[in-house]
């Protein structure tokens, strides 16, 4: 059995990457919550004040032997806009900025690679402005937030955001795909 692997990622509100990624073949958990910022133990309201520096993320843990970093990457990449700044849709400011925290040199350089690729190949008319900054500290979300999608998938946001996110990722990564939750 492989040893298991952390992905700490940010690109806008945690609840859709966290329904995206609880259907990805190999992530066995995912956590929705703060990093990148420099107050120990945030609530919500806090990062929400953007005093705090802290991202909303997830923090996936995954099998590589069923799914690797780099194609952890590509479906981060396809789920959010990582050429738009402290924002994601209606979502603005810095807690929804585009961010990747390396847990290790491999996914550093992953994600470098990955990143190079995708400004090469010109996906997006603007150049990518997503952060790459080592892994320091994770604070998982207060408990309403976890699993959100999953609880409330008939909420407005739920229904007009999310589930539209989780319908491109089924269209376009259906080898990645698991049914999940």
């Amino acid at each position: 059995m492989a040893e298991l692997e952390v992905a700490t990622l940010g690109g806008g509100c945690f609840w859709c990457l966290e329904a995206v990624f609880e259907r990805v073949k190999g992530v066995r958990r995912v956590v929705s919550g703060y990093a990148g910022g420099h107050l120990p133990n945030p609530t919500y309201e806090q990062v929400c004040s953007q005093q705090t520096g802290h991202a909303e993320v997830v923090q996936l843990t995954f099998d590589p032997s069923e799914v690797s970093f780099r194609e952890i990457l590509e479906v981060f990449f396809a789920i959010h806009d990582p050429t738009s700044k402290d924002r994601q849709g209606h979502d603005v400011g810095p807690q929804y900025r585009s961010i990747i925290l390396y847990h290790s040199p491999a996914q550093k350089e992953a994600a470098q690679e990955v990143m190079r690729r995708l400004e090469a190949a010109r996906v997006w008319d603007k150049p990518l402005v997503t952060e790459l900054l080592p892994f320091e500290a994770f604070y998982p979300a207060e408990e309403y937030h976890q699993g959100y999608y999953r609880r409330n998938p008939h909420r407005p946001y739920c229904a007009l955001v999310i589930a539209p996110k989780l319908a491109r990722f089924f269209q376009k990564f259906p080898e990645l795909s698991d049914p999940g939750p």
